[in-house]
């Protein structure tokens, strides 16, 4: 079978999802760790965005499909569960964190700190302060969410893999940081879930303004 290659940036919470769930699914692969719009990315997204994957022929963009084609073309443990109503609940949260969670969280709070746009390149407070109020009732929905210790069930499917690296920036910044210290089933959920061998293997070494390294990364997957 022709090597698996993953395409992006490793500190993208979203190229870290499908490192996750290569990892859990137990698949070897090589990382090219490129920011977006160059032209290993345009060769496989047709917006230019990351991740990307190429197997043999196969090239594809977006996390989810990406997920998608690990699950269904190699053997290992399962990212979804077999019972169809908790994998509809893996699709329902997978959605949920991708259209509400990360455009607030990443796309305006840690790109606030990361890619400013302010002369000085300080901090944005204006957007800060505008991501706060939603972050707090946002996160009062995942700590309900992940009371259980999972967000589906009793395993750490796709849904948690998709959250995680996300809730792992959040860990790192002031005031979502404090926020996560309030929420006692997040908290108990992060720390439970980042230990977790996949996620240490993967995590990124520089954060989300670093641009990584051209040289490729070789992963063999393991548990």
């Amino acid at each position: 079978m022709p090597e698996l290659e993953l395409i992006g940036g490793p500190a993208s919470n979203y190229v870290w999802m499908c490192r996750i769930a290569c990892e859990e699914k137990r698949v070897p692969y090589r990382l090219t760790p490129v920011m977006p719009h160059t032209p290993d990315v345009d060769g496989v997204h047709p917006l230019g965005k990351i991740p990307g994957l190429r197997h043999g022929d196969v090239t594809l963009g977006e996390s989810r499909a990406i997920c998608s084609y690990i699950e269904r073309t190699f053997d290992g443990p399962a990212l979804w569960p077999a019972d169809p109503v908790q994998a509809a609940q893996v699709e329902q949260w997978v959605s949920i964190v991708n259209t509400a969670i990360d455009p607030v969280w990443v796309r305006q709070y840690v790109a606030a700190y990361f890619f400013p746009g302010t002369p000085d390149g300080s901090p944005n407070r204006t957007a800060i302060d505008a991501a706060l109020p939603k972050m707090e009732k946002l996160f009062g929905i995942m700590d309900e969410a992940v009371k259980s210790g999972y967000l589906v069930g009793d395993s750490f499917t796709l849904a948690d893999m998709n959250f995680m690296p996300i809730l792992f920036y959040m860990s790192t910044l002031p005031e979502s940081s404090a926020l996560l210290a309030r929420h006692k089933h997040l908290t108990a959920y992060f720390e439970r879930h980042v230990a977790r061998k996949s996620i240490r293997d993967t995590m990124p070494q520089s954060g989300p303004g670093t641009a990584p390294a051209r040289t490729p990364q070789v992963t063999g997957a393991r548990i």
